[in-house]
This record gives C-alpha cells, structure tokens and sequence, in this order.
C-alpha cells in the first residue's frame, strides 16, 4: 500500500510534484528506459479541453482545471506507462487512488527557490489555484500532499534530469541496462 492507501501497481511509474520539478522531462527518460509509453496529463488535458490550460484558467477558472484534469486522469487505462501528471493531481483524491492503481507514484522534490528559477512566467504557466496566491504559497500548500500520496521521493536539486531518471529508477527498484 502506498501512503495515499492505494495499492502500488499497473507496472508503471506516476510523477507527481510542482511545477518546474522536471515531471515531463525526467518521465520521458524513465519511459526510455524502461521500454514504457508516456503520458503527460497536462497534453491529456489541453487536447480534451482544446485549448491551452492557461486558457482554461482565464476562462472558466481554477476549479474547472481541476476537474478537467480529474477527469483526464480518471480516463487513463492500465497498461504500464510513465505518466508526468499535473502539479495540482494531488487535490484530488480518486485522481490519486486511481494512479495508484497505475503504478508507484514518485514524487520529484524541488525546492522553491530551484522552481522560481524555473518557472519563467508564473502568472501565465497554466497553474491551478484560487488567484491571490503567490507561487510560494502553492508550493506550501502542496507540498505535504505531496509527501502523503508519494511511494516514493526522489530530491532533484543539484541533479540533472539524467541523474533524476537514474534515482527515479533506483527508487522503483529498477536498474538500468
């Protein structure tokens, strides 16, 4: 059982963490690694929507993302893949339970000051939240979920993504060839 009480399975491996930690980035080279397809839920979530997930926000507002992005999880299938979710999958439980049935979810841990460095445009990146908060306020709020629904954390500062693959790997138990 992983921390979320879901049971780790599916054969594949769910990225979980803020924005910036490098979820797409790093789960395409697990996915390399390990012969696995990958998933990036924001892409699930703008092709669905058919529009760009800071649109989204202007439009129709945080919660709407949210949903969409449960949604878009929800829809996901067993079958053994890396799947780079959102920074906000974490407000949703069933969206949780539901990837813990995917496989063993890491979370990629930066600290807020490696993210700012990062995040480009904080106020157009597409990040669900209330409005009025600033990024080290999300990054406060999430951080414990995170913790609690990871099977595993993996800290990515002063790594590169390869080296962050490499210890994502470790932490699932899997050696590369």
């Amino acid at each position: 059982m992983n921390r979320s009480g879901c049971r780790a399975g599916g054969g594949g491996v769910v990225l979980i963490g803020m924005p910036g930690a490098g979820k797409s980035t790093v789960g395409v080279l697990v996915a390399k690694q390990l012969g696995l397809g990958f998933v990036d839920t924001d892409i699930l979530i703008q092709e669905r929507a058919g529009r760009r997930l800071q649109k989204i926000l202007d439009e129709a507002g945080y919660q709407e993302l949210r949903r969409l992005e449960e949604e878009a999880i929800l829809a996901l299938e067993p079958g053994g893949a890396v799947i780079a979710t959102g920074g906000s999958a974490v407000y949703s439980e069933r969206a949780m339970r539901h990837l813990g049935e995917l496989g063993r979810i890491v979370y990629l841990k930066a600290g807020c000051g490696l993210l700012a460095t990062r995040i480009d445009d904080y106020e157009r990146r597409g990040i669900a939240n209330p409005g009025g908060q600033c990024f080290e306020d999300i990054f406060r709020e999430r951080t414990p979920l995170y913790e609690r629904c990871a099977d595993a954390v993996v800290a990515v500062e002063g790594l590169t993504h390869e080296e962050v693959a490499r210890a994502v790997l470790a932490a699932i138990g899997q050696s590369q060839s």
